[in-house]
């Protein structure tokens, strides 16, 4: 029994033990070591990040280059811009400045015409009141004449009323053109308010653009050739006083535009319109304005002169040598269109006398407007009952007197039509006022006005 129990035992404790060494052995065993290094894959996936982190740090280097070159490009153009602006800026400054002195040169020179139109007003009402006594004198007379003298007139007392008659139509003649004066200088004011009128505009638009990039100012008065002071009362001078041209009347001190009479060397003494400028004084020689004055007139007329020096006048191709052929002078040409744009045009020239019928020759000098007189080309004076042999025009072309190459073209002196009333033939007809230069297009004038200013004045004398 006992053995029995020992062999039913024996294989338990036999496969405890070995249980127990079965795990005391896995005990025992020493643990896998671990590797000091990673794994080949996980440091290319490291590398390769690693890589696409230094590209995409490269492209952000980069941009941030490319923007910071953008910005010290707009700031460039930022700083020339704020320079430009502060240039324009100041131009605008100097402009406003120069404005302000025009429009205070013209605020003077409106106040002057004012006064003198007072002045013109108030010798008028005189001229007027003394009229009126002259008209009670002569009724007077007639009454006295009347009751003395019945069916036997004296002559000696008609002799006097002849005078005194003949004394009140020249003061009558005086006052119309004191008149025409005043009108003339009216037209003046006008003229001159509205100019100021445009430079307080002027004025007004750059002080609100001061700051603001713009245009610069583009318009500006041309006054070349005139004075501001375009004042036509009629001047009386000394009766033994003989200036040779108005540039004498300058120098003998008078400063005021207006009628004086001269008398050139060898010639005679005549009357004429005399432009004075601050710093010169022109001789008029033609003017046109308004069509007032007749200039389609014969060759004796133009040779003579015509017309009222006071407005609209020519004068004279015999008094115009007598003034060339001592000395040196230069020929003004204004001229205006019907927009109030105003050019000139200067020569030096030589004026032949009669016999070569006033041959002009011309070398332009100065200008703003393209030459319209063929320059060394001997021009000879044509009027309609006066053409030179190599030139014969139609009556229909060749309406007032005018130094010409061809038929049709320049013509200062043609026949004056407005634009409303001028058809569109009127070109090609000769009717009007034109400036025509070799090339180019035909100028159409609302005014002209010709003058002479003496060059050799140190050496005249």
């Amino acid at each position: 029994m006992k053995v029995l129990v020992l062999l039913l035992l024996l294989p338990l404790v036999l496969s405890a033990t070995i249980e127990k060494k079965d795990e005391f052995n896995f005990e025992s065993l020493p643990t896998e070591p671990r590797p000091r290094f990673a794994m080949l894959d996980d440091v290319r996936i490291l590398a390769n990040g690693l890589l696409q982190l230094g590209h995409g740090l490269k492209d952000f280097v980069q941009k941030t280059k490319n923007q910071i070159n953008e910005i010290f490009q707009k700031l460039n153009v930022f700083d020339k811009s704020f320079y430009d602006l502060s240039e324009q800026t100041n131009e605008i400054r100097e402009k406003e400045e120069e404005l302000k002195v025009k429009t205070s040169k013209l605020q003077e020179n409106n106040d002057e015409l004012k006064n003198l139109s007072n002045k013109i007003y108030f010798q008028i009402e005189h001229l007027v009141q003394d009229k009126a006594q002259l008209q009670d004198k002569i009724v007077r007379l007639e009454e006295k004449l009347n009751q003395i003298t019945e069916g036997q007139p004296d002559g000696q007392n008609h002799k006097d009323i002849a005078s005194l008659k003949n004394y009140v139509e020249q003061q009558d003649h005086h006052i119309q053109r004191l008149l025409k004066v005043v009108q003339d200088q009216n037209s003046q004011l006008d003229h001159q308010n509205e100019q100021i009128k445009d430079l307080e505009v002027k004025l007004s638009n750059s002080s609100l653009h001061e700051g603001v990039k713009t245009s610069s100012v583009s318009q500006s008065l041309d006054t070349h050739g005139s004075s501001y002071s375009n004042n036509s009362e009629e001047q009386t001078h000394k009766p033994n006083d003989h200036p040779r041209d108005c540039s004498d009347v300058y120098k003998q001190g008078e400063k005021m535009s207006g009628i004086y009479t001269i008398r050139p060397t060898n010639g005679t003494e005549f009357r004429v319109y005399c432009e004075m400028t601050p710093d010169a004084a022109w001789t008029v020689i033609q003017r046109r304005a308004d069509g007032s004055v007749e200039f389609n007139q014969t060759w004796e007329d133009y040779r003579s002169g015509f017309g009222d020096l006071a407005g609209e006048f020519w004068l004279g191709l015999r008094n115009i040598y007598s003034l060339a052929q001592q000395a040196d002078y230069i020929l003004h040409i204004e001229l205006q269109d019907w927009k109030y744009n105003t050019r000139f045009v200067e020569y030096l020239f030589t004026l032949g006398n009669q016999d070569t019928s006033y041959t002009l020759q011309v070398s332009q000098v100065l200008g703003n407007i393209p030459s319209a007189l063929p320059e060394y080309t001997p021009l000879l004076f044509s009027t309609s009952d006066h053409h030179s042999q190599h030139l014969k025009c139609p009556s229909e072309t060749s309406s007032g007197g005018w130094w010409k190459a061809t038929c049709g073209g320049t013509n200062l002196n043609g026949k004056y039509t407005k634009p409303r009333s001028r058809a569109k033939t009127d070109k090609k007809r000769g009717q009007g006022l034109f400036w025509k230069p070799e090339k180019g297009r035909i100028y159409s004038l609302r005014s002209s006005k010709m003058m002479l200013y003496r060059t050799d004045l140190e050496n005249f004398d």
